[in-house]
């Protein structure tokens, strides 16, 4: 059986269990390319008709299924979109590849916020991580996140999405873990769920003499930096203010994780210039807490 056919197979099965499903690539990235040319149209959900639209295609009917992977005969995996209704899917995505212990992060966690983990689904990953499936309520806001909670631990919330098992990728074939029941979806725990959706303490906004002053007194290097990243994103207009938001601070976050420059120096900086945008402080801050930590990634890679 080709790469393909076993991974529509997959994918009709997941879907007929009401899981959102469509078509990925080898590289992981959906397998069907955009229908927008331009920035202002690459935000369409799929209001256009058109597919290409990544996780907002995905459809928990076999037959559109099947007409999504004839759209990409190149297709070798599927995603598993997260947040739809009847699971409302959350994925913890516990990593293992280069030194990091997901796994052993996540019992740490369980352990310090007092819940257990419970059997649940697990795909098995060819790095050997783990993606554990859980159920969430259908109020819950849960983002997505790059080892927000510890290293190792990435959540896959709304408008997220897991790779799904016996699909092929660039890096090998995914498969549900050896002794897990994947027809059991368990209901995330409550502790954890409380970590996911607990609100952030708005920081102050900076003072922006204060906060020039402060960046005047950095190396040539930093300012330069730090001017550039800010002269960007003040620049960005609607859409695709938090997508310029989130590439900056992952750029300023590889000098906070060389020491090179302080996060909160770097973290004022970024959030005065995406006030100055009009984005609103809590999307401000999770965005550029979202950037750091993909920088911590990139740099632990």
């Amino acid at each position: 059986m080709s790469d393909w056919h076993q991974a529509l197979n997959a994918a009709q099965f997941a879907a007929r269990r009401g899981l959102f499903v469509f078509p990925l690539a080898r590289s992981k990235r959906p397998a069907i390319p955009s229908p927008h040319a331009d920035l202002a149209s690459r935000n369409c959900r799929g209001e256009c008709g058109r597919l290409g639209h990544g996780v907002h295609d995905a459809a928990n009917d076999p037959e559109w299924t099947r007409d999504l992977f004839k759209a990409a005969p190149w297709a070798t995996a599927y995603g598993i979109a997260c947040g739809r209704a009847p699971h409302h899917l959350v994925g913890i995505d516990l990593d293992v590849k280069h030194g990091i212990d997901g796994p052993g992060n996540f019992k740490a966690l369980a352990a310090e916020h007092g819940f257990d983990i419970p059997p649940t689904a697990t795909v098995l990953t060819p790095s050997g991580g783990l993606h554990l499936w859980f159920t969430a309520p259908a109020q819950a806001q849960i983002l997505n996140s790059q080892s927000m909670l510890a290293a190792g631990i990435d959540v896959r919330g709304s408008a997220g999405y897991l790779v799904g098992p016996y699909s092929r990728t660039q890096a090998g074939l995914y498969a549900f873990a050896p002794g897990a029941d994947p027809n059991v979806i368990a209901e995330l725990p409550s502790g954890l769920l409380a970590l996911l959706t607990a609100k952030a303490a708005v920081a102050p906004a900076p003072q922006p003499e204060a906060l020039r002053e402060r960046v005047h007194h950095q190396s040539a290097y930093v300012r330069a930096v730090l001017d550039g990243e800010d002269a960007k994103v003040r620049a960005q207009t609607r859409p695709g203010r938090k997508n310029r938001l989130w590439a900056s601070a992952a750029a300023i976050g590889r000098l906070v994780g060389d020491g090179t420059v302080t996060e909160s120096l770097a973290f004022e900086v970024l959030l005065n210039a995406g006030l100055a945008t009009g984005l609103d402080q809590r999307t401000c801050e999770r965005t550029i807490r979202s950037g750091f930590a993909k920088a911590t990634t990139a740099r632990a890679a």
